[in-house]
């Protein structure tokens, strides 16, 4: 448990925001040098091959290593910072939130404000505050300090988030989740597989900027020309106040997530069932998941030429989209462990199965 623990860690700390993800993919980079031979798109994604038994079937895993975050978009003469968002944010978790700012001279700490609410009139008081009206507050007290700290128009602004074990033990607290943890699993099973055979070349990618448009999951997948897919995400956890049993009925503790739906792609149905039928030959917890309101890096990999069999496996996570989201470490080692039982019967002959 505790290499899991660190591995999360050091993955959810690092900084990477879409389209600005060198911090992570250097980590990230450090584990895929031990584990096969490393390929790159042209955009930043990094892929790591490991050759098994068999040339074919390619098989291809895929997590994004993006997170959510900022970019400065203007800097005012009193020395607040403006900025725009790089991935979808509910306006309401972010006043009061601490960023980083990464910049030529080094990261420097802020908070996003907003008006004082003591000077709101009773009617402002009841509006939602929308990111245009926010600024981030680095402590300046006008532009020549700011520019002097090295702030400039275009740099990064990464969620200041530590990684936390909660009280149980077994519930873990941190920024970028979504999706780190999908790369840790990837990082994990190809661990395994250094000591197990499989009938099939695994190919796994770290890709950058799904959050603004799987971007490289459309150039990853050129790359990896992939006979069948598994996308490894996070999920949205509906076992908090406020959610109905109908939207969604994913829960911390019960299982990795099994996607039958998002908004760009209904998995493969012969792949999905196969997944439940050795789910449940090997005793893993899963969970129904669809989520209408967004997409996986499966969007754009299971388009590839004629198609690709894709299935997405999920980590459920609680307050995704934030500074600081929950996941669950035994939803995590089933994710792992199922990802594991499927690769290894990948072989050429259930492939082909599945894709005709």
């Amino acid at each position: 448990m505790e290499d899991s623990i660190q591995l999360l860690k050091s993955l959810t700390e690092a900084q990477g925001v879409s389209g600005y993800e060198k911090p992570v993919r250097e980590i990230i980079e450090n584990h895929f040098n031990d584990l096969g031979i490393i390929h790159r798109d042209q955009i930043g994604s990094i892929i790591v091959e490991k050759k098994g038994n068999a040339t074919n079937p390619r098989v291809m895993l895929a997590g994004h290593m993006d997170e959510i975050g900022f970019m400065v978009k203007y800097i005012s003469k009193e020395g607040y910072i403006r900025f725009i968002p790089l991935g979808g944010w509910f306006d309401q978790v972010l006043l009061g939130q601490r960023v980083v700012i990464s910049t030529i001279k080094g990261d420097i700490k802020g908070v996003i404000g907003v008006k004082p609410p003591h000077l709101l009139s009773a009617e402002e008081r009841k509006k939602v505050v929308e990111k245009s009206e926010m600024y981030i507050d680095i402590g300046a007290v006008s532009r020549q300090e700011v520019d002097d700290a090295g702030v400039r128009v275009g740099d990064p602004i990464t969620p200041d988030a530590k990684f936390e074990v909660l009280n149980n033990g077994k519930s873990l607290l941190s920024k970028a989740f979504d999706d780190r943890v999908g790369v840790a699993v990837m990082i994990e099973v190809l661990r395994e597989f250094q000591n197990i055979e499989h009938p099939n070349t695994i190919f796994a990618a770290a890709t950058v900027m799904e959050e603004i448009g799987l971007r490289g999951a459309t150039t990853t997948v050129d790359l990896v020309k992939p006979d069948i897919a598994i996308i490894l995400e996070a999920d949205i956890a509906g076992d908090v106040p406020g959610v109905k049993p109908e939207e969604t009925e994913i829960k911390l503790g019960s299982g990795p997530g099994i996607l039958f739906y998002d908004a760009r792609m209904i998995p493969n149905l012969k792949l999905r069932d196969f997944v439940l039928e050795v789910a449940d030959e090997c005793n893993i917890p899963t969970q129904v998941s669809m989520i209408t309101g967004g997409a996986t890096d499966g969007g754009a990999i299971h388009l590839y030429r004629t198609g690709v069999p894709t299935i997405v496996i999920t980590v459920p996570a609680r307050h995704i989209h934030s500074h600081s989201s929950i996941i669950h470490y035994d939803d995590y080692v089933h994710a792992r462990q199922l990802v594991l039982a499927l690769v290894s019967r990948f072989d050429k002959t259930l492939v082909s199965e599945i894709r005709y």
